[in-house]
């Protein structure tokens, strides 16, 4: 755990009406579970600090939409699920002949009913930006899903301002990716400006490594530089520091003057 840790993660959590923060799935490491309250699984204590969530394994495998249905129970009226897109509609379609498995994952996430706020779209990094393709994709995504949108690209040409309009007109946030690929192509947000989505996945060894006070607190000026809703997920999980680096955020936001409070006080002064 980096230095100055334990003094941020011993506040309360953060309470912010559009604001999101949490981890990828909802796994809690032994050593930080005291710092949660009690709950009847895993899910419902982590629920007692976050107020968000990242459901990944819905990329790797399907869920029934009971199991959804089971989910959304858990967790308190406030709790938000981002779920991500199946890798066989990103990753081995890569985006054509989409229509039946679209379909069929559409019906399982229904099972989130109000929770389900985002449909997180990773896209593979071998798949470049070609714009029919896109528009198409998109368009079928705006047809079923009646959610905030965000999509991590991660090939260089989705990252120019051809792509940037697409994303914009179908109502697409860009996800602002840490390490942030290609080039540091990905390191602020785009597109759709009404949502802003941050996904941490651990610097400098993805899936491994924690964040310190410094990035922590660079990511909290970028958070309270929007003002639409914002989400913010620590992929970190390897060795169980999203939870931690979450918390820490949660702090640092508490702590910190919100950009209107700032403006007012300017105002007034």
């Amino acid at each position: 755990m980096p230095a100055c840790a334990s003094r941020w993660i011993s506040m309360p959590p953060v309470s912010r009406s559009n604001l999101y923060i949490g981890c990828a799935g909802w796994s809690l490491p032994s050593a930080t579970r005291s710092l949660f309250g009690e709950g009847e699984s895993m899910l419902a204590r982590y629920a007692t600090r976050f107020n968000a969530t990242e459901i990944n394994s819905s990329f790797h495998r399907p869920h029934r939409r009971d199991t959804y249905v089971r989910w959304a129970a858990s967790v308190p009226a406030r709790f938000r699920f981002s779920v991500k897109l199946p890798r066989t509609i990103t990753h081995d379609a890569r985006l054509r002949g989409i229509a039946r498995e679209l379909d069929r994952f559409a019906g399982e996430v229904d099972g989130l009913g109000r929770k389900f706020a985002v449909l997180l779209v990773q896209l593979p990094p071998s798949l470049p930006f070609e714009a029919r393709t896109a528009t198409t994709f998109f368009a079928m995504l705006r047809r079923r899903f009646d959610v905030g949108i965000a999509c991590e690209a991660r090939h260089a040409s989705w990252f120019t301002p051809r792509a940037e309009e697409l994303w914009q007109r179908h109502g697409i946030a860009r996800v602002a990716a840490d390490p942030p690929v290609p080039d540091g192509a990905s390191r602020d947000p785009g597109g759709d400006a009404r949502m802003r989505y941050w996904r941490w996945h651990g610097s400098p060894r993805v899936y491994y490594s924690a964040y310190d006070d410094a990035a922590l607190r660079t990511l909290t000026d970028g958070v309270n530089g929007h003002r639409g809703m914002r989400w913010v997920i620590f992929d970190n999980t390897a060795h169980g520091h999203a939870a931690t680096d979450a918390l820490r955020l949660q702090s640092m936001l508490d702590e910190a003057p919100t950009t209107n409070s700032s403006s007012k006080k300017r105002r007034t002064t």
